[in-house]
């Protein structure tokens, strides 16, 4: 009797823990005119940054201060703007069930921050929700990029990321740790995306659309004029960016 070996299939796919900075919408208020009206300020400020951008709606601050929203029509409005809708949190049960019915996820709270408020120098953007389940030992991976950034790429470090060319407009650098960039600065810079304080950027030549340290981030139109097209590095202090010369 002859025996053969069962056929051993390569997995199709498999699941990891990934890091992704997606901006969180914080409602203080159920005015849906009101939402739209600042919604469309904001993606005038920065319009190629916000278009079809994921986007979490937290409920939470809403709900502390008992006033309810029609979230089928709130979603609407939003994906009416170019934003794709992933999820809620902070809803009540009444709302968690509508998200579900529309196919949108909930998400627990654990790990909020405060996102897109109306402070015009310092403003939020999430703390990746797979932050929770981020191995702590994982070991930093530098990353040189020597080829300009363009416009639409996006450039993601474990560790520190280091460009020694130009970040074009429309391009996306993103580090866990710190950022260097030896060119131009154009484009949106993200150092600390894990939630590291002490993270900075540092670049020879300021243009940059959007600047961000642990979620804590300004757009091109916060930046002070002194600082455009100089070398600065930019930390962050007490929940504000702070730009030096250097």
């Amino acid at each position: 009797m002859s025996t053969s070996s069962p056929t051993l299939q390569k997995a199709a796919l498999e699941f990891k823990s990934t890091s992704l900075t997606v901006p969180v919408l914080l409602l203080a208020s159920n005015d849906e005119l009101h939402i739209e009206q600042q919604l469309q300020e904001k993606i005038a400020q920065a319009p190629e940054f916000f278009r079809h951008s994921p986007l979490l709606i937290d409920l939470q601050k809403l709900n502390s201060q008992g006033l309810d929203i029609d979230l089928q029509a709130l979603v609407k409005r939003v994906r009416d703007l170019a934003f794709m809708p992933i999820g809620i949190r902070g809803g009540n049960e009444k709302q968690n069930h509508v998200a579900l019915e529309m196919n949108l996820p909930v998400h627990s709270m654990h790990g909020s921050n405060t996102p897109m408020t109306n402070k015009p120098a310092a403003k939020t953007l999430a703390v990746p929700e797979a932050e929770a389940t981020k191995q702590p030992e994982q070991t930093l991976e530098n990353k040189l990029i020597t080829q300009p950034v363009r416009s639409g790429q996006r450039v993601y470090a474990k560790g520190d990321l280091i460009v020694t060319a130009t970040v074009s407009a429309g391009a996306e650098i993103m580090a866990e740790g710190n950022i260097h960039v030896y060119g131009s600065l154009r484009g949106r810079a993200l150092a600390g995306v894990l939630g590291d304080i002490n993270s900075r950027i540092f670049c020879s030549d300021l243009q940059a659309e959007l600047i961000s340290i642990a979620g804590i981030y300004q757009l091109s139109d916060d930046l002070s004029p002194e600082t455009a097209h100089k070398p600065v590095q930019v930390s962050l202090d007490n929940q504000t960016l702070i730009i030096k010369d250097i």
